[in-house]
């Protein structure tokens, strides 16, 4: 096996990234480029938790008067029809997978269960955590600091369509300033958008870095994997 920065990963996938520029459902062609990386990465023996959104499907009360819990447990499902494309996606290119929700639905994946979640990875199983945290008013990037903390990853790689966390918006102002390194502390004064407060937070309190990159560059996950300087590094 190839000397990696990484021994345990855990990947945070926005559902938008799925949709590619459809900008709803599941891209197959976006969906497939995701998968052969994370394949590759999975060959070389990095264990591989991967944390999915569902904005592709449905973000929050999308401008309606719907009450808030209701609105993030359909989210929480919708990470589900996220989570079960990777893992036959995966399983298609010869990756043993397992889909674990934070809500308890055995027909079509296991429960969370973290000795269980631990178990796959020792024996080499992608393991793809559903359904955010299981509680309403928390994010998917939340429930990604929480599983790579939950299961000791060394790093919390967040995947982005850009290259990276700025000073400010990239899209609306073209003299935003990259960012190579930020502490925990200087993200959350600075009000920094790529993550959470929260999800910072409990990275910061059990020390797990985070690193933000461009997850359609050429070859991104297995440069990170490899511990190669791109994207930004928060730690």
């Amino acid at each position: 096996m190839a000397k990696t920065a990484y021994k345990r990963v855990v990947i945070k996938l926005s559902g938008e990234a799925l949709a590619g520029q459809k900008g709803h459902g599941i891209d197959e062609k976006v969906l497939g480029d995701v998968v052969d990386q994370i394949v590759e990465v999975s060959k070389i023996g990095v264990q591989i938790g991967i944390v999915v959104g569902a904005g592709n499907f449905w973000r929050g009360r999308q401008g309606t008067e719907m009450d808030r819990t209701t609105a993030d447990h359909m989210g929480m499902l919708a990470t589900v029809i996220n989570a079960l494309a990777i893992q036959d996606a995966l399983e298609r290119k010869g990756v043993p997978t397992r889909v674990q929700t934070a809500l308890t639905i055995t027909r079509v994946a296991e429960p969370y269960i973290l000795r269980k979640a631990l178990s796959h990875l020792d024996h080499g199983r992608v393991v793809v955590f559903a359904c955010g945290t299981g509680n309403p008013y928390f994010t998917t990037d939340t429930a990604a600091a929480l599983r790579a903390a939950e299961i000791n990853a060394d790093v919390l790689l967040l995947a982005k369509n850009v290259d990276g966390i700025y000073d400010s918006d990239p899209k609306t102002n073209p003299n935003a300033k990259k960012l190579d390194s930020v502490s925990y502390r200087e993200y959350i004064e600075k009000n920094l958008k790529a993550m959470d407060t929260t999800a910072i937070t409990i990275c910061m309190e059990n020390s797990v870095p985070v690193l933000a990159f461009g997850l359609f560059e050429e070859n991104a996950l297995m440069r990170t994997v490899m511990g190669e300087k791109i994207g930004t590094v928060i730690k």
